[in-house]
């Protein structure tokens, strides 16, 4: 191999690390912030449950915004991943649609805790990509039930938001009870 090739396998190998590192800051950050709170929390937390030296965050990240915002797109994301994914005929389509946001509750914990946060937080970047992200979903949701040819989609859409967010909102405080039960 020449040195060509090696510098060529060498940055390969140097953006999959950083690839790599950028999830793993994500996902500690998503920790840490759901533990903490936007405010409390800080990036020392976060490079400390990685492993990693605080500068090395702002290698990829100009700030804690900035590091928020990346670790909500990624939440939203994996929201509209599962939503995309959901194949049920029309009579089952909003259940197996709330069966998957149950399970995604379950599952990413945090990253609900996260955008529950967010929705208190005026900063125009959270507050920006917390509206770009809810519209994503709803529209997702909305395009899913008007293709089933689903009754009234636009009111099926906004109950199922409505009830998402009673969801979301029973999650963080404890209390189980509010969530809405199911048939």
């Amino acid at each position: 191999m020449n040195n060509k090739q090696t510098a060529t396998v060498r940055s390969k190998s140097d953006e999959a690390t950083a690839a790599n590192r950028r999830e793993q800051i994500l996902e500690a950050a998503v920790i840490v912030f759901a533990e903490h709170g936007y405010y409390r929390a800080t990036t020392a937390q976060v490079a400390e449950k990685v492993g990693i030296s605080q500068p090395y965050i702002f290698k990829l990240f100009r700030n804690k915004e900035e590091l928020f915002v990346a670790a909500l797109e990624r939440a939203f994301e994996r929201i509209i991943r599962t939503f995309k994914a959901i194949v049920a005929p029309a009579d089952q389509l909003l259940a197996e649609t709330i069966r998957s946001y149950e399970q995604l509750m379950e599952t990413h914990p945090n990253e609900i805790l996260l955008q529950v946060q967010a929705l208190g937080i005026r900063d125009q970047p959270i507050l920006q990509t917390m509206q770009n992200g809810m519209l994503a979903v709803t529209d997702l949701v909305k395009s899913k039930f008007v293709d089933a040819g689903i009754r009234n989609p636009e009111v099926e859409v906004s109950t199922f938001m409505a009830n998402g967010m009673l969801c979301n909102i029973a999650m963080a405080l404890g209390m189980p009870d509010l969530k809405p039960k199911h048939a």
